[in-house]
């Protein structure tokens, strides 16, 4: 079996890797990433990529088709991740986290791909009032970032077939430790808060609702969804991945820090204007479908592993949002390098 997985360079790569390695010692795996974020490592004794057989260090918008002859299945990782950055290039962020992506999928179907996985995420809910949202909910996305995930849905959808089964696995929010960390993502700031400075602040109001789910999770979602049959939830799929039991709400994730690391004060800014992303999921057709790949790490787990692993680290920084921990910042330093373009290509 011949897997490709695009993106693989991130956050969440590393741990794809390791798991489809782990699942199919003997398959052929290949990544594709252009590398924005290869010198951004953390606790790592080897690259992830010795876990690849071919790293290809290009741009997803560049595949060509004979890139994926014999490919059996593409993993989609590659995207502009997150909100921050959509707001700071949303044409660029439609460009590669829509438009590349549809023109990924024709290429891969044209070259006889028979799988394509679609990191997608709960963040096309935006604002959800009303108890947790299943697949069928309406779809309010807020940002350019969630936008670009319904519209690439939207269009996926319209390509698959019995030969081209898909599936758009509709994440809950990311946190845990990875062999390229992020610490702008929820859990990840307030461990990474308590660990260097004792203190947790929310930005918010604290009520915001977020499901979360940790890479490890994803990426044994993303194993299950490589080889899905198409009698498993159809030709095409979009799927809530994460479990009922990880909905919380902002403050009780302080909360929840704070008890796991003693000592640690949580302050709320109650004249932060109020956060409009707020929904809760409902997992329940995952652990149908998927009842071996469901949710292992608790909100416990994740905190202790981010905390043992910063720890393990040396962290201390206490301005670490204004680090390469942020992919906000990582990006604008290429930018005011004049190492990459305004089209986020290298110059």
């Amino acid at each position: 079996m011949n897997i490709l997985i695009t993106g693989n360079m991130g956050y969440v790569g590393p741990a794809v890797v390791k798991q489809l390695r782990s699942s199919y010692p003997d398959a052929r795996l290949l990544g594709v990433d252009l590398g924005y974020f290869a010198h951004c490592l953390t606790a790592a004794d080897t690259l992830p990529e010795c876990g690849l057989d071919v790293q290809y260090f290009m741009d997803v918008r560049d595949v060509s088709v004979e890139m994926l002859s014999g490919v059996d299945a593409i993993v989609h990782l590659a995207a502009i991740s997150n909100d921050p950055m959509g707001n700071a290039f949303e044409e660029v962020t439609l460009e590669i986290n829509h438009r590349a992506t549809v023109a990924l999928a024709e290429k891969a179907k044209k070259a006889g791909v028979r799988r394509f996985v679609f990191a997608s995420s709960c963040s096309v809910y935006g604002f959800a009032e009303g108890g947790a949202r299943a697949e069928d909910a309406e779809l309010n996305p807020l940002t350019a970032y969630a936008k670009s995930k319904v519209y690439s849905e939207r269009d996926l959808k319209e390509l698959c077939g019995e030969s081209f089964v898909v599936t758009s696995l509709r994440f809950a929010t990311a946190c845990g430790m990875s062999q390229r960390l992020r610490l702008d993502l929820v859990l990840n700031d307030f461990v990474a808060n308590a660990v260097a400075t004792k203190k947790i602040v929310i930005l918010s109001d604290g009520t915001p609702w977020r499901p979360l789910i940790t890479v490890q999770d994803m990426a044994r979602a993303i194993d299950w969804a490589a080889t899905r049959p198409a009698d498993n939830g159809g030709n095409f799929i979009a799927l809530n991945v994460g479990s009922n039991t990880w909905n919380y709400q902002v403050r009780a994730l302080a909360e929840a820090v704070a008890q796991e690391i003693p000592g640690v004060e949580v302050s709320i800014n109650k004249d932060a204007a109020p956060d409009k992303r707020s929904y809760q999921v409902n997992f329940d057709l995952f652990s149908r479908l998927a009842p071996g790949y469901c949710p292992k790490v608790d909100l416990r787990g994740a905190i202790t592993g981010l905390k043992e692993g910063l720890m393990a680290m040396h962290f201390k920084d206490a301005n670490f949002r204004q680090s390469s921990f942020m992919r906000l910042k990582v990006l604008q330093e290429h930018l005011d390098s004049g190492r990459l373009t305004r089209q986020l290509r290298w110059s």
